[in-house]
C-alpha cells in the first residue's frame, strides 16, 4: 500500500490548485466557515498543500513585520526626490 499525500478520494492536482487559491484568502480570514473547514480538511490530509500553506503563512508574516518597519530618513529623503524629477520630467516631456 502506498502512501501518497493525497487524501482516500484521491485529490485531482486541479482540486488541489483550488484549495491552493482559497488558501489566500483563508489566510486573510475572508472565507466563510464552510470554505474554512473544506480548506482545513484538505491541508489535514494533503502535505504537497500543507507545505505551501505554510510558505505563504511565512511569507505573509514576514511581510507583515516588514511593512512596520521604517526606511531610514535619508533614504527616504532620495526617494522623494527622485520621485519629484520624475514627476517634472512627465509634465515637461
Amino acid at each position: 500500500m502506498s502512501h501518497s499525500h493525497q487524501h482516500p478520494d484521491e485529490v485531482s492536482a486541479s482540486e488541489c490548485a483550488d484549495y491552493l487559491e482559497r488558501i489566500v484568502y483563508f489566510l486573510d480570514n475572508e472565507l466563510d466557515e464552510a470554505d474554512c473547514s473544506a480548506v482545513r480538511m484538505h491541508l489535514d490530509t494533503c502535505n504537497p498543500c500543507l507545505e505551501k500553506y505554510d510558505l505563504q503563512r511565512t511569507v505573509k508574516a514576514v511581510v507583515a513585520r516588514s511593512c512596520s518597519e521604517a526606511a531610514p530618513d535619508e533614504l527616504r529623503q532620495r526617494v522623494l526626490f527622485r520621485i519629484r524629477e520624475v514627476q517634472v520630467q512627465i509634465t515637461d516631456g
